[in-house]
């Protein structure tokens, strides 16, 4: 009732159906609350031919209720895997969730549950207790969902990969450029040796500036 309504609708046998998706999963969401609140609850139902909430209102029923919000949270929230808090918060997908609660729980392990539309805050537990509600400074102004961090990490990565490519090819076009146009290296004279003007030793003497010493005849007598 409520799919074919919706733009991007492409129903079975339709070519490059993915092709034709439209909605992110945060519209898709919201598209499906209105119907339900606006429509199907107010439709009379084709068995009991009493549209849904008017049903519900006229048997009296009282649902059992959680005891706090927190027990309905879980509910809807999903189970990560425990995490370790630090000094500075509690580090999970690439993120840092911080609470004034968490100071005494430093070095313990604590169990972290979330909901995948909105990594704005997680809850955490230590020992099945609820501690309270840690959030993340960088998205506490905005609803910010697991699939769009890892599609914009992805992404990045991605980005980076590509960057180096481009400069790495542009640094080896530079060398063969400059291997191929450097002149050849002169080989430059070499000076010749300095002869030193004063003789302080007689090893220092240029060997051709060494004359035999006198000897001198004794007389016979």
């Amino acid at each position: 009732m409520c799919l074919p309504t919706l733009p991007g609708h492409a129903p079975r046998g339709t070519k490059d159906r993915a092709g034709q998706a439209r909605l992110g999963l945060a519209e898709l969401d919201a598209a499906l609350g209105a119907f339900l609140v606006g429509v199907y609850n107010l439709t009379p139902h084709s068995e009991t031919g009493t549209p849904p909430q008017e049903r519900w209102e006229a048997g009296a029923f009282l649902p059992r209720m959680p005891e706090c919000l927190e027990e309905l949270d879980l509910l809807l929230l999903t189970v990560a895997t425990a995490r370790k808090v630090h000094p500075d918060g509690i580090h999970f997908q690439g993120l840092r969730y911080l609470d004034a609660t968490l100071a005494a729980y430093v070095g313990e392990a604590v169990t972290l549950r979330y909901d995948p539309r909105d990594m704005a805050e997680i809850r955490v537990f230590h020992h099945e207790a609820f501690v309270c509600r840690a959030i993340c400074p960088e998205l506490a102004d905005a609803t910010v969902s697991l699939k769009e961090i890892i599609a914009a990490r992805t992404a990045r990565r991605r980005g980076l990969r590509q960057q180096l490519a481009v400069r790495t090819s542009v640094v080896d076009q530079l060398l063969a450029l400059r291997a191929t146009t450097a002149p050849a290296p002169r080989s430059e004279p070499v000076p010749p040796p300095v002869r030193h003007h004063l003789k302080l030793y007689r090893e220092e003497a240029d060997p051709a500036d060494v004359r035999p010493a006198a000897t001198h005849s004794q007389p016979d007598r």
